[in-house]
């Protein structure tokens, strides 16, 4: 049996090898590793001297294995959800195989590891991302060491070692949050960018629900209900583009408690658009694109220039129509809906006629939600980052397109929260619950979150708990409605015009 060594103010393990020899327990890099007890010390000899009896040595074909050649076994055999094998690939194509691809696995050290963590940080990546890649390799090493390739893992990090300052050299830049008034005014602007009131509705439940984006996109329509919103699956966008249909995030089912008007909402919403199947799943979703479908303008269909001759109207005439209704006569909304319904003309498909099924991720984050808090485009060559033009009337400014827009448009909108991101609606929603001073058992049920300790387990929520946030909630709701409406009567948002205008 292996044994301890008392050596000054520490303890060292030691372990028979051979008739007459020993071993100590040390790092790969030949540092003798300093137990604070007798009985931690003991244990690790033991299991050294263990692993030598047993004959899990590695034998000498195993040992030069490379690691290109076992990761590639390594992820072949992994069976988890399609999101988190393309994590693994991305981190490993990109990150792990040209810096290790070569190197026997026996032969990697934790200077190694230290030495590409460096080169990575001086690439310019974020500490945050370096350690969700070195988590990956310190899985797979922890694998090879469960086959016998290494004695230990030279990716564990040592606490404090190696490190020439504490903590906050991990520490990145705050996550930008908003309040309630920002949620509804980012709402109305998602909105105004799109031309429809969907991403209205879907920025407000996005904000007060706190669903993580996937679960936005994926909520299916019958997991809407008075009772509560159900999340029970999510659409993960795949590298390839592909939407894949899995479980959310750590199997975090949960049923979302949603105020009365949040359900009248969502509930008004579906009853306008008439959800259909689409055609990738076969399944009714809530939110639906707003850009014309992949391919679109390479099949034929009407044009907005077709629906202004059909209704006998100039294109300017019918684009209005279809943007600023309010400013052109009845009979002419009547006769150019008409035409649009005849020809089958959807607003916004481009050429086919067809939308999208579903938001993309990268084009609803640039194109809607970051002009709608920062108030400008992003760069896009040629074009460089410019403001969001808008035509003054009616207020908060409707974004002028096309040829010359700057110059046709009136003014421009101001930042409401610059560096916010459509993640950090769900970091605003905790934050309010924290505010509201929502119980911690109440809040991570709500966010899928799991507490294992022992006072998470002694908690539990009650239906008290429930109405005090969801009458919270409403109340920070009509108190941002309330000061939206002193900003301006109306909105060009229809969903939020009937608000305005019908509330107290």
């Amino acid at each position: 049996m292996g044994y301890a060594e008392k050596r000054g103010d520490y303890w060292r393990g030691r372990y028979k090898i051979d008739r007459g020899k020993y071993g100590t327990v040390s790092h790969d890099n030949g540092e003798t590793i300093r137990f604070r007890t007798k009985r931690e010390a003991e244990r690790a000899a033991n299991d050294m001297e263990a692993k030598v009896r047993n004959g899990r040595r590695r034998n000498l074909a195993d040992s030069r294995i490379t690691f290109g050649q076992y990761v590639s076994r390594w992820y072949g055999a992994q069976d988890l959800a399609a999101s988190t094998l393309q994590n693994y690939r991305r981190h490993i194509e990109e990150h792990l195989l040209p810096a290790f691809e070569h190197t026997a696995i026996a032969d990697m050290t934790a200077n190694d590891v230290m030495t590409w963590e460096k080169e990575e940080r001086v690439l310019g990546y974020a500490e945050s991302s370096i350690k969700t890649w070195r988590a990956t390799l310190h899985l797979i090493l922890a694998d090879a060491v469960e086959e016998g390739l290494r004695d230990s893992n030279p990716a564990t990090r040592r606490r404090g070692r190696g490190k020439r300052a504490g903590r906050s050299r991990n520490r990145g830049p705050e996550k930008a949050v908003t309040n309630p008034l920002g949620i509804l005014l980012l709402a109305e602007r998602a909105a105004l960018l799109s031309g429809r009131d969907d991403e209205f509705v879907a920025v407000v439940l996005k904000g007060y629900t706190g669903v993580r984006w996937g679960e936005l996109v994926g909520l299916e329509t019958q997991y809407v209900r008075s009772a509560g919103l159900r999340v029970e699956w999510q659409l993960y966008e795949l590298d390839t583009g592909e939407l894949h249909r899995c479980p959310p995030k750590d199997d975090s089912h949960r049923t979302i408690d949603l105020p009365e008007w949040l359900f009248g909402l969502v509930s008004d919403h579906m009853a306008r658009t008439r959800p259909k199947p689409c055609a990738c799943h076969g399944l009714k979703y809530v939110f639906g694109g707003y850009r014309a479908a992949n391919g679109a303008a390479r099949r034929p269909g009407p044009e907005l220039a077709d629906v202004a001759r059909r209704a006998g109207v100039s294109v300017g005439t019918a684009s209005t129509v279809f943007n600023h209704p309010e400013m052109v006569s009845e009979t002419t909304r009547v006769k150019v809906h008409s035409a649009a319904e005849d020809l089958g003309y959807v607003r916004g498909s481009g050429s086919s006629g067809e939308l999208a099924a579903h938001w993309r991720r990268n084009s609803f984050a640039t194109w809607l939600f970051h002009p709608a808090a920062t108030g400008w485009y992003p760069k896009k060559a040629p074009q460089e980052p410019r403001p969001v033009p808008v035509l003054a009337d009616p207020w908060p400014g409707v974004p002028v397109r096309g040829r010359n827009a700057t110059n046709r448009a009136d003014s421009c909108w101001l930042p409401i929260a610059p560096r916010l991101t459509p993640h950090g609606l769900r970091h605003s929603h905790k934050t309010v619950m924290v505010e509201l001073g929502t119980p911690p058992k109440l809040m991570d049920e709500r966010m899928g979150h799991e507490d294992g300790s022992v006072q998470a387990r002694y908690s539990h929520v009650t239906p008290d708990m429930r109405q005090r946030l969801t009458a919270g909630l409403t109340g920070l709701w009509e108190a941002a409605l309330a000061v939206r409406r002193e900003m301006a009567p109306g909105s060009p948002v229809a969903a939020l015009d009937r608000l305005l205008k019908g509330g107290p």
